[in-house]
């Protein structure tokens, strides 16, 4: 029963999570702590995680034949996002997540306005322009604090890394939507699967529930990706607003729980 439960719930969070390139840990681990299918929190993130590669292969195959993936902003952003997947998992060990919950999720809120607001970025104003060469291209400085600072979220939460990259490249550097959410997707991959093998080892991955979640995350991932050539960039953008605002107070309330129990 669990296992169908569990596959077609991730047919349903790889749509929307291919749409607007994140993840779907940020509903895949709420959704394991609810059903008790896991012991604590780090268990749910590290099998979130396993199932998150799957979401980045199936999402990058269906955005590569769209030729919406910039291959030159995923490689300034790829290896300081490894650097921080790994980081972000290892601490889970050592640090206390509650605090840093509530920190990182008004972060989000703040954000998830941004998106809400459904503009362009040249109209917020916000674009950090220094931060890009000649071309538009970010500068290696820029990429690796954006690709370390996604890494240590994935790892450390199990969000995959879109959540910060996605927000990161479209209102800050100007990158068009959908080629941010398709070269998010492609960079969470290589990340996302460091931080699950870390958690594996951890022990912290239970492989009986990652398979039905990992088989329904690939068909979602391909229906999010078709989806995104039929809505508008505003639709999108607000969209992915809904889910960053879910996810800030999701993490805001677990951190508050957590301090106060």
């Amino acid at each position: 029963m669990i296992f169908i439960l569990l596959f077609f719930a991730a047919i349903a969070i790889g749509w929307v999570a291919s749409m607007v390139g994140v993840g779907g840990g940020i509903f895949m681990v709420p959704l394991l702590v609810f059903l008790g299918s896991v012991g604590t929190t780090q268990e749910a993130v590290g099998t979130s995680l396993a199932a998150i590669v799957f979401n980045s292969i199936s999402s990058t195959i269906a955005y590569s034949r769209q030729k919406k993936i910039d291959y030159k902003f995923a490689l300034a952003l790829l290896p300081m996002a490894l650097v921080g997947a790994w980081l972000g998992a290892f601490l889970t060990e050592f640090i206390s997540s509650d605090a840093l919950a509530i920190a990182f999720g008004v972060l989000l809120l703040y954000v998830s306005a941004l998106m809400l607001a459904g503009k362009e970025p040249k109209e917020l104003g916000l674009l950090l322009r220094r931060g890009l060469d000649p071309r538009g291209n970010p500068t290696p400085m820029l990429g690796a604090l954006v690709g370390l600072v996604a890494g240590v979220a994935a790892g450390f939460f199990g969000i995959g890394g879109g959540i910060v990259m996605v927000p990161a490249m479209n209102i800050f550097l100007g990158v068009e939507i959908v080629s941010a959410v398709a070269t998010s997707l492609f960079v969470m991959g290589p990340s996302s699967l460091i931080a699950a093998v870390t958690h594996y080892f951890q022990g912290n991955l239970h492989i009986d529930l990652a398979i039905p979640l990992a088989l329904g995350i690939i068909i979602g991932a391909q229906l999010g990706a078709w989806s995104t050539t039929r809505v508008s960039k505003v639709f999108l953008r607000r969209l992915f607003g809904i889910v960053l605002l879910y996810s800030a107070i999701n993490m805001i309330w677990k951190g508050v729980q957590g301090l106060v129990l």
